[in-house]
């Protein structure tokens, strides 16, 4: 349940709110306008007076409504209308008439304008005009002449209607920390349901701005990329002749005088304003050896497995920034993915937006590798063909999505937890969508039944605790597979599953033989070391195990991260 305050001033503010409220609606959405509730509980009602002109009974209540404020005269302040919408969620219950009464003397005893049991309050009614919301419009002169108390009273009808949510076994919104991105608002929900948009303008403007910057190399490509997903770009120069801002807009959203409607790059979103936009790329921009030689999609899938790392042992600002890089991958990844798998992405990437947002500054520097394996990907998608390496790099964002979810647990950061859990659920069906079938293929290439031992004995041997699942499950014959195929491209087996055991604890991974099948593919195309190497390595590996170990005070200690549950 979304409430959202809005003021009026002037003279008519009431009867135009009036006039609005109980008229036909911008896009003809209003239906049946009718009081469900008032200050006195008989106030004249526009939407069920059939003897009488429905503009005078609107006069009339307007006028009632208007009474305290008239009072003052010059003495009356400058804002004189309070005007509340509450909306419901799409998939909650229709409310009775009774019950959205109820709730609107909640909303106004909250914020201050007519606490319960005061006859001296504000005037106030309620109009419903749709099954799904109402509007509570009050005028902000008590009927005693003094103002309201409403201090923070956003903050007070919010709290509230966390409250109604769980009294009335609706949707339950989480609350809070004032850094999300701006709702659309009802005249632009109905404006695109009119012209039959699956979004509101401002929602598609968001993401191609965002995906924007995550491509983005430079302020001028930035520019150009916006122009090239289809949207009109208006910069903003000072008589000196600077940039300082933008507003875009789409093609065909205009207003009643046939003009377009701009959006500000700082409404859509807080860091889509120009300067946080060039303070990111500055950020994050290109340095040498930003991205280390090779398969983009190795390097991202890496850089992606180091996140639970940097959410456990780095500073919050860095996590932070590592949670800005991962968001800026989902909102890129849809763009190079089969199209059976796009929607799910989208969905990913629309719904783990709020979850890169804190109060929390981003230091971007770590996240360089990322962004810029991420970029490459994005300019050469077809790097890994067979769909294996969109399928480890998800298996990575699983992880990192999973330990986001929890990093803003224990902050309680309620609506960027929220965000994060429902990311997950879209990224596991893109992954098992595209996972399958690359498994599949390598499972039919299984080798012999006695290799297959001998994999099992050295994993047995390395990991004993995670062996009996990794051989039970059903990508044990992949994980044999690939093994199998590092082995004939001159790698040692057993030494590959020991580096890809070594890069990362199988701990929190949701299948450790996934985990693994991707991590021996990736080590597996790597340029296999050659004989002298190998027995060079072979004889550092005996004297290792010879060397007494170091006393205990000399030992770096570990942290393990959580478990996922």
């Amino acid at each position: 349940m979304i409430p959202k305050i809005i003021l009026g001033k002037g003279s008519r503010a009431t009867r135009r709110t009036i006039g609005y409220l109980f008229g036909k609606g911008r896009a003809n959405e209003h239906i049946d306008p009718h009081l469900v509730a008032s200050w006195n509980s008989f106030a004249p009602d526009p939407g069920r007076s059939p003897h009488r002109s429905q503009k005078d009974v609107e006069d009339q209540l307007a006028a009632q409504l208007d009474q305290p404020v008239k009072m003052l005269g010059d003495k009356a302040p400058k804002d004189t209308v309070w005007h509340c919408p509450v909306r419901a969620a799409p998939e909650d219950p229709i409310l009775t008439d009774a019950q959205w009464a109820d709730i609107a003397r909640r909303i106004v005893a909250a914020a201050g304008i007519a606490p319960e049991g005061d006859e001296e309050a504000c005037r106030w009614v309620a109009v419903r005009h749709a099954d799904d919301h109402i509007h509570i419009a009050a005028t902000l002169v008590r009927q005693d002449g003094r103002r309201p108390q409403r201090d923070y009273d956003q903050r007070a009808v919010q709290r509230e209607a966390r409250q109604i949510e769980f009294d009335y076994e609706l949707r339950r919104l989480q609350p809070g920390d004032g850094t999300g991105a701006k709702r659309p608002t009802s005249k632009e929900h109905f404006k695109a349901k009119r012209l039959g948009q699956d979004a509101a303008s401002r929602e598609t403007l968001r993401l191609r701005v965002r995906r924007a910057v995550a491509a983005a190399s430079s302020e001028a490509e930035f520019f150009a990329l916006m122009e090239a997903t289809g949207m009109n770009v208006r910069p903003k120069a000072e008589p000196s002749g600077d940039v300082t801002g933008y507003s875009v807009s789409l093609p065909g959203d205009v207003n009643k005088q046939g003009e377009p409607v701009w959006y500000a790059g700082s409404t859509l979103a807080g860091d889509l304003s120009l300067p946080k936009i060039r303070q990111r790329l500055a950020d994050t921009g290109p340095e040498p050896a930003a991205v280390p030689p090779g398969n983009p999609w190795h390097c991202a899938t890496a850089a992606t497995e180091r996140i639970p790392h940097h959410l456990t042992h780095d500073d919050e600002h860095v996590a932070q920034g590592q949670l800005v890089a991962l968001g800026a991958a989902l909102d890129l990844l849809p763009l190079t993915a089969p199209t059976a798998v796009k929607a799910e992405l989208e969905w990913a990437a629309v719904t783990f937006e709020r979850a890169t947002h804190s109060r929390i500054t981003a230091d971007l520097d770590s996240a360089r590798v990322l962004r810029r394996s991420v970029q490459a990907i994005w300019h050469n998608p077809a790097a890994m063909g067979d769909g294996s390496g969109l399928a480890m790099l998800l298996d990575a964002a699983l992880t990192a999505v999973a330990f986001a979810r929890h990093w803003h647990r224990t902050r309680q950061h309620s609506q960027q937890e929220a965000a994060a859990e429902q990311a997950l659920v879209h990224l596991q069906a893109a992954y098992a969508h595209v996972a399958e079938p690359v498994l599949a293929g390598l499972a039919q290439r299984a080798p012999s039944t006695q290799t297959k031992h001998r994999f099992a004995r050295h994993l047995q041997q390395a990991v004993p605790q995670h062996a009996e699942r990794i051989l039970n499950d059903t990508a044990w014959d992949a994980l044999a597979t690939v093994l199998a195929e590092a082995e004939a491209a001159g790698h040692n087996a057993a030494t590959v599953l020991d580096q890809a055991l070594d890069q990362r604890t199988l701990d929190d991974a949701h299948s450790p033989a996934r985990a693994l099948t991707w991590r021996i593919r990736r080590l597996g195309e790597r340029h296999a070391p050659g004989p002298r190497a190998q027995a060079a390595r072979a004889r550092s590996a005996t004297r290792s195990s010879t060397t007494p170990a170091p006393p205990v005070a000399a030992t770096i200690p570990t942290r393990v991260p959580p478990r996922r549950r």
